[in-house]
């Protein structure tokens, strides 16, 4: 892989054909009744069997107050992993800028980025669930005037060590940075794309991008962050274009179904917590019943190594991507079924996978 001025990290490419890579989203949600200190070294030992699997990165999400949010503090999650790991990329998808203050998290990305050797990757969102942004004392109807300004005064910091901002919510008069990043000019950086607008936005700002609706959705999306990139970058490689799917691989199509019901069943629980607290219904994701419906709307594949393999390939050359995201780890997976399932895809799905060429690269 290479690196652009902008952070970027540009697709592999091998034999003039760009090879598909994998990597893993986890909300490390609490859905099972295992103690946390199990459920954590659990978690661990997976990413431990991702990197040996050959996966690429693995990224943790942030919620709060809610067993989604296993993985809080994204950095206490990173910095563990980074004791335990030796070459998978690791990273937020993404840090929900409103929790926090721009200044920390430019000395806690430094921080990550030297102790794992320039392994991390940073992604930043405005917080998808604005009840969680009350429990900060933060007016979800300002969160996206908060990214926005949090947003330019961490990348400012990280390239110049030095912030000089005068903004609505954040305020700083020429104050010198002490800590840097490894990676240069910074961490590369990710975002959740949910519309042709914020693909485009991403495009322009240089992020890698990763979509988790259905391929037809999202193909619109990839195809505008695509063309955004021919007009801002028209000389650099495409950078990674992802899309998320839920996986669950089983011997049997039957195993399969059978054992990704209940343990989505478990996270869609943990999912909802939120909403039902505050007595409302999801509005865009979380609005399926079931595993099977998820699968229904494209989101999601339960099957044999066959049956996934065929779905992804599909998917992931109907809607443009060039990186493979995947939710591996979730509900009440055990550690063996996780384990399990993780072995069939790295073994049976992932070579035939790999090297899917991307004939939009041009």
């Amino acid at each position: 892989m290479r690196r652009s001025r902008s952070g970027l990290l540009f697709a592999q490419v091998v034999n003039g054909v760009i090879a598909m890579e994998f990597g893993v989203l986890d909300h490390l949600d609490i859905s099972s009744k295992l103690p946390l200190a199990e459920h954590y070294e659990n978690r661990i030992r997976f990413v431990e069997a991702l990197e040996r699997s050959g996966f690429y990165a693995y990224h943790v999400t942030e919620h709060h107050c809610t067993p989604l949010g296993g993985s809080g503090s994204p950095s206490v999650v990173l910095s563990a992993l980074i004791q335990r790991t030796k070459s998978i990329r690791l990273g937020t998808m993404v840090y929900s800028l409103p929790t926090h203050h721009p200044i920390r998290l430019i000395e806690e990305i430094c921080l990550l980025d030297q102790l794992s050797c320039g392994r991390l990757d940073i992604g930043f969102g405005r917080g998808s669930v604005p009840f969680e942004l009350t429990y900060f004392g933060v007016d979800p109807s300002e969160a996206q005037e908060i990214y926005s300004e949090a947003l330019e005064v961490i990348t400012g910091g990280l390239r110049e060590k030095r912030l000089e901002f005068d903004g609505k919510h954040f305020k700083f008069g020429s104050l010198q940075l002490a800590l840097e990043s490894l990676q240069k000019p910074m961490p590369p950086r990710w975002y959740g794309v949910h519309s042709v607008e914020s693909a485009e936005r991403a495009a322009r700002a240089g992020f890698n991008i990763v979509c988790n609706q259905p391929s037809k959705n999202s193909a619109q999306y990839i195809a505008a962050f695509r063309t955004t990139l021919r007009e801002v970058r028209p000389t650099e490689p495409l950078p990674h274009i992802g899309l998320n799917r839920a996986v669950y691989v089983a011997p049997t199509r039957e195993q399969a179904i059978e054992t990704v019901q209940r343990a989505y069943s478990a996270f869609l629980h943990s999912f909802r917590h939120v909403t039902r607290r505050h007595g409302v219904q999801n509005r865009v994701s979380g609005l399926e019943n079931d595993f099977l419906e998820l699968m229904a709307v494209g989101r999601g594949i339960a099957g044999t190594p066959r049956d996934v393999a065929d779905f992804l390939a599909g998917d992931l050359a109907a809607s443009g991507a060039n990186f493979c995201s995947l939710q591996l780890a979730f509900g009440d997976l055990t550690a063996d079924e996780m384990n399990g399932s993780l072995h069939l895809f790295a073994s049976e799905v992932m070579p035939r996978l790999r090297t899917m060429a991307d004939s939009s690269a041009a």
